[in-house]
């Protein structure tokens, strides 16, 4: 027993012996003892968290101890780091963290720590390893779900599986820039990208590989931002708590994988608040600070606000309003307040009426008011909103509204005006709005006398629904008019309006024309001393029986915008006449008229309906009927004519007078044209009308002198037939004379033996017709006339054959001078010479009718016979008078 105590006391002994020696060799060799231990490693996403603690043998150092480390991937080191832990910290557990650039999943991570004491390094290491996914599993791309910051390089990596072949690694869509693959190992491939901006859902990276397996592997991911809120303003709303709101920034685009989330004070928000984060306190005076913190998966951020909340008071909204005591023209309104603070509170409130009006009332705890000057027989809408009068920090929330209606009151006065229609004058009055009719209008009266005598008045009532009236009165005075509108309250206060006398030798004024600007018409003019209370403007369709409109001015106003808000009568491309009056204590005085289109359109085509055209040797005019105002969408400013040939050739003949209805286009070609004709306006040449014509001047001139001389030549022979119809018995006379009987008695016994006798006898009288029978009578070898020289008788024989003549004589008055000498071959007789005879005894044959000699017959003996004649034998023809 006691050999067994003294053994262990030995060894004990020896052990304390031995420590002792080792301590004093380490000290003197400078290798620590002191290094790490208990190292824990594992991953956070693509983070890399170690944890150790140093060993009992660095308990008792007074100096510090530096912790190298490394970190290596696939057993090469890729970053190294040194933390020093000073003499109070020994004995704690100490921590480092390091993000990888690929998901830890890709590739083994391995973590190598020791010590370093005084420049000595410790005998004592530690290493972790972090294995990397094999691709057994059902994911393949790594990291699965990330969330990434917009501009961030990111790694992402394949895990091809054993017997397939990678192909290649890309992002889906446009989301990425500066692409670029790496093999790490034999089956493991990194994809490295710049993100850039997705909104709100998440991006596929896809690995895909080769042939035969040929398949696609992925994994999907979200990019954004860190949350960014800015301008926090707290307030109180109760007086016991505090609400703090902030404005949103750039949107993270991440809220579905990493929700952003505030603290206010370190106290977290509900999340259900929108920009809004509420918390009990106890508001007093003084200033407090106030901060936000809002933090994602991608950063986090911070911002703050001092305030006083006494004096940031926001009101809630006042309830239960109710409306009292309603007649035509106010009513009274009280409402509660659900927060009883407000009650010492100084506050200024504000009530809305329908959306137009606005009162403001002041008071302690003010929770009434009386509304006034409200619209008779109206229907309103009334709410209510407060704010603290001594510091305004911003209106309370607004009441719910409350309905109430008006009770009614006699119209308003209504707005007359005057139309003229020719000879007569229209009075016209605006139908009363709502809020002028203050009811139901039931009728309207009208009530007229001259000037010089006001009592004598006419009156007549109007249809409520009608709202103008002819007025039937002589035009050649001036006349008062009164126009009331009435409904079950009573009738309106009365609107008068003076009418001028109506002069039909008045001139017209001169119009000038008003171009429209967007949709609208701008008018001005120069200030008249006669406008004592006001101006009156009138616009009207200048084409048909449109209605007017019209707007009444102060004095001082002397221009004016008319639109289609203010009148719903405005049209684009219909013409209006516009006329300025003064207003003066008698009649309207006119000042200035004027014409416009607020919106000048084009006109349609075939504008000329009636194109005509008439040519003039190598001119061509082209005619059309004055364009209707009805058919002008826009000023016309002129005209133009656009002449074209076969071969395109074109002529353009312009008029700047809109008033022309003509056109010539000269000097033009023998050709077909066609000839267009446009109107020019504002908005460009438009109505296109054309038509075709065929010219010709050798035709048309032939033509033309044919039908010319056709017409003189029938012409003459009518004048001619009308002149020979009036003179007919002269011109038979003269032309076609009775034919005188031979007298066959005296030549029958003449001794004249050689001259063939010839009965003559008209053939176109019959026998028993009683005429005058001329005496056919020889006087052988005896001048004509007594006085007829034988030279001029040689001269006589040469226009006759042989100088045969035939005379009439009266044988009644011996004392008729000679007659004139003519030529009448029927009764020229062939005469024998004076040295021939006749070689057979004459004979006289006797037929029917009398049948002359003809002339060839005469001839062939005068050609015969050329011996000169030795004797003259005539028959000297006489007229025996009807008594003989």
């Amino acid at each position: 027993m006691r050999i067994g105590r003294i053994k262990m006391i030995m060894w004990c002994f020896l052990f304390l012996i031995l420590f002792s020696l080792s301590e004093q060799d380490g000290q003197q060799t400078g290798v620590s003892q002191c290094g790490p231990q208990n190292l824990i490693v594992r991953s956070l996403d693509q983070m890399l968290l170690a944890e150790w603690k140093d060993n009992a043998s660095c308990l008792t150092l007074n100096e510090p101890i530096l912790y190298k480390m490394a970190v290596l991937i696939e057993n090469k080191e890729v970053y190294s780091d040194e933390v020093s832990v000073t003499p109070g910290d020994i004995g704690s557990t100490h921590s480092w963290n390091w993000t990888s650039h690929m998901p830890l999943q890709c590739a083994s991570h391995t973590f190598r720590l020791k010590s370093q004491i005084n420049s000595q390094m410790s005998l004592l290491e530690q290493e972790n390893t972090l294995r990397g996914e094999t691709g057994s599993g059902l994911e393949k791309v790594f990291p699965q779900d990330a969330v990434l910051e917009v501009g961030s390089m990111a790694t992402f990596c394949c895990i091809v599986p054993d017997g397939e072949q990678f192909d290649k690694m890309y992002l889906s869509g446009s989301t990425g820039r500066n692409m670029s693959t790496t093999q790490i190992s034999e089956q493991r491939y990194t994809l490295t990208v710049q993100l850039e901006e997705v909104w709100d859902r998440c991006v596929d990276v896809l690995c895909e590989t080769k042939e035969p397996t040929k398949r696609q592997y992925g994994s999907c991911v979200y990019v954004g931002y860190p949350p960014d809120v800015r301008d926090l303003q707290c307030e109180t709303r109760d007086l016991e708590s505090v609400e703090c709101l902030w404005k949103e920034g750039r949107d993270t685009m991440v809220k579905v994988k990493s929700p952003t989330v505030y603290q206010l004070n370190e106290s977290t928000c509900d999340s259900k608040s929108n920009r809004t984060c509420k918390k009990k306190f106890k508001v007093e005076g003084g200033k407090k600070n106030w901060t936000l913190t809002a933090w994602n998966k991608l950063g986090k951020v911070e911002i703050q606000d001092a305030a006083d909340l006494t004096k940031r008071v926001h009101m809630l909204a006042p309830h239960e309003l109710t409306v009292a005591d309603v007649n035509a023209r106010n009513a009274s309104l009280t409402w509660r307040w659900r927060v009883q603070q407000y009650s010492n509170l100084d506050l200024t409130c504000q009530i809305n009426i329908t959306h137009t009006q606005r009162y403001m009332e002041h008071g302690v705890g003010l929770n009434a008011t009386v509304l006034i000057n409200l619209r008779p027989n109206w229907k309103y809408k009334v709410k209510v909103r407060c704010r603290t009068a001594q510091h305004f920090w911003k209106w309370g929330d607004w009441s719910q509204s409350v309905t109430f209606h008006t009770e009614g009151d006699v119209p308003d006065a209504l707005d007359v005006w005057m139309k003229k229609e020719e000879n007569q004058t229209v009075i016209v009055w605006k139908m009363p709005l709502d809020k002028q009719s203050h009811g139901d209008i039931t009728e309207y009266e009208v009530t007229w006398a001259t000037t010089g005598d006001l009592n004598q008045l006419n009156k007549t009532r109007v249809h409520p629904s009608v709202h103008r009236y002819t007025l039937c009165a002589d035009t050649s005075g001036e006349h008062v008019v009164t126009v009331t509108a009435r409904n079950k309250h009573g009738s309106s206060p009365p609107s008068n309006i003076t009418i001028p006398v109506i002069s039909p030798n008045k001139t017209s004024m001169n119009t000038s024309w008003i171009t429209g600007s967007n949709g609208g018409f701008n008018l001005s003019w120069f200030g008249s001393p006669k406008a004592s209370c006001g101006y009156i403007v009138d616009w009207v369709p200048a084409v048909g029986d449109g209605p007017v409109d019209w707007q009444k001015l102060r004095p001082s106003q002397t221009s004016i915008r008319i639109t289609s808000i203010s009148s719903e009568n405005l049209v684009d491309g219909l013409r209006y006449s516009l006329s300025i009056y003064a207003c003066t204590q008698t009649s309207p005085v006119l000042l200035e008229k004027k014409e416009g289109y607020i919106s000048e359109t084009r006109i349609q085509e075939n504008l000329f309906n009636s194109l005509k055209f008439k040519w003039n040797g190598a001119d061509v005019e082209i005619s059309w009927d004055p364009v209707p105002l009805k058919q002008q969408s826009a000023f016309i400013r002129g005209y133009v004519l656009y002449c074209q040939d076969k071969s395109s050739h074109s002529i353009r003949v312009t008029s700047d007078n809109p008033e022309d209805t003509s056109l010539t286009a000269k000097n033009l070609k023998i050709s077909s044209y066609t000839f267009t004709v446009v109107a020019r306006t504002a908005v460009g040449e438009c109505g296109n009308t054309s038509i075709t014509a065929a010219l010709n001047f050798q035709t048309d001139s032939f033509i033309k002198t044919f039908f010319i001389s056709l017409g003189a030549v029938s012409i003459l022979l009518l004048l001619i037939t009308v002149l020979c119809y009036r003179h007919w018995s002269c011109i038979k006379q003269k032309v076609y004379p009775q034919i005188p009987k031979p007298d066959m008695t005296d030549w029958l016994t003449s001794s004249v033996t050689n001259v063939h006798p010839y009965l003559l006898k008209d053939s176109s009288h019959h026998a028993e017709e009683h005429m005058d029978i001329p005496q056919l009578l020889y006087k052988s070898g005896e001048p004509l006339n007594n006085n007829t020289h034988r030279k001029q008788m040689a001269l006589i024989s040469s226009q006759t054959p042989q100088g045969y003549q035939n005379l009439h004589l009266d044988t009644s008055n011996p004392n008729i001078p000679s007659l004139p000498v003519f030529s009448n071959p029927m009764y020229n007789l062939p005469m024998l010479g004076e040295d021939r005879t006749p070689t057979s005894e004459l004979k006289l044959q006797v037929k029917n009718e009398y049948q002359p000699q003809s002339l060839a017959e005469i001839f062939r003996q005068n050609q015969t016979d050329q011996d000169p004649i030795s004797f003259v034998s005539e028959y000297i023809m006489t007229r025996h008078n009807e008594t003989t």
